[in-house]
């Protein structure tokens, strides 16, 4: 057979690709043999904005509009951040509020996820019903936060909308809607074979690699690695729930898609506990003085470890801001992943590494 060489550029617009990224495949007749990413469309000066034109008060509103898809969970890790330089001290109701933000945030985004792919493996109805499914905890996220998509529900001291009783039981009853369907979803992604053997053994990624890259996220959990910031620090108070990580031992696509389903079904049991163990009092504290010193704060945001680095000074505008988005720890992974794989596979593994460039470009 005739060997040819091919480059394929794939983005920064593409119906496989949501995000701004180029990336540029050589193949040998249909399989990759290197990649070449380029990553600079999106650079918004989100830190750099922090620390000049915005006062520490209005970091978390900014920093929100990183990403719409995890807009809870930037604002909630550097109010956390922002309040360790503060020396303040927020409610239990507070915590719990957030944590239950932050949970139906993983659900919504993970299902967006696996909507797409499912869309890229041909299967347009399951996309479809999976986006119509998603709009259910969007609509729970509405009724606590009060929007959509750009909350502004985490501020410094607490939450900015505190629980009715009248909210609780319509996030109860989405939650409800929500269980039947996971379980669904689960059962076609187990055991259709255009969702599930088909992707058994493609795109995989060894514990070894993640180790070595310093992968984080799903992508890890997917290849054995017992690595969840909900069970590894106390910045929200995961510890009370008895949280365990879910993890999967292949790596592949079919392994993401496992952690992914299983994590939905889990953070639905964790919302119900946490509206459960949902302490009374205030939902935000009275905010006094500037931030002085370094602190940081971890999340485990829909995609991993989302880190957030702050120094004051004593006065209104911070020295310092830095984001380490998860997505930005496991770029190095789209540079090897594909290597060895049929470049018909290269959506599919491409939609289940859920980049997110937005976060990363900021």
């Amino acid at each position: 057979m005739t060997t040819k060489l091919l480059q394929i550029p794939l983005g920064s617009q593409h119906i496989a690709l949501l995000e701004p990224l180029h990336l540029k495949f050589l193949t040998e007749n249909e399989t990759v043999r290197h990649v070449k990413a380029d990553l600079g469309y999106v650079h918004r000066g989100v830190e750099e904005a922090c620390m000049t034109r915005f006062t520490y008060k209005q970091v978390p509103t900014v920093v929100s509009r990183v990403c719409g898809l995890c807009a809870i969970t930037h604002a909630t890790t550097a109010c956390i951040a922002l309040e360790k330089t503060l020396g303040l001290a927020i409610a239990d109701r507070a915590h719990y509020l957030r944590m239950l933000a932050v949970e139906l945030d993983r659900i919504h985004s993970h299902l967006l996820c696996l909507a797409h792919t499912a869309e890229c493996s041909g299967y347009e109805a399951l996309f479809m019903k999976t986006m119509m499914r998603r709009e259910t905890v969007m609509g729970a996220i509405e009724v606590l936060t009060g929007n959509r998509v750009q909350c502004d529900f985490s501020a410094i001291g607490g939450v900015n909308r505190d629980m009715t009783s009248g909210v609780e039981a319509t996030v109860r009853a989405k939650l409800g809607e929500m269980k039947p369907y996971a379980d669904e979803l689960f059962e076609a992604f187990a055991s259709n074979y255009t969702l599930s053997l088909r992707f058994a053994g493609v795109g995989v990624l060894s514990l070894e690699r993640v180790n070595a890259l310093g992968v984080t996220g799903v992508l890890a959990r997917a290849a054995g690695a017992a690595t969840d910031l909900r069970a590894e620090n106390d910045d929200l108070p995961y510890g009370a729930l008895g949280f365990t990580p879910i993890v999967e031992q292949k790596g592949d696509i079919h392994s993401r898609n496992l952690v992914r389903l299983k994590e939905i079904r889990q953070s639905i049991e964790l919302c119900e506990r946490i509206l459960d163990a949902m302490p009374e009092g205030e939902c935000k504290v009275k905010v006094r003085g500037k931030p002085d010193g370094e602190a940081i704060a971890r999340i485990e945001a829909p995609r991993g470890e989302l880190f957030y680095f702050v120094k004051g000074n004593a006065t209104p505008t911070l020295d310092r801001l830095r984001i380490r988005t998860p997505t930005y720890a496991n770029l190095a992974v789209f540079l090897e992943i594909f290597n060895g794989e049929e470049f018909a596979a290269v959506p599919p593994i491409l939609a289940s590494l859920d980049p997110c460039m937005s976060c990363t470009a900021k």
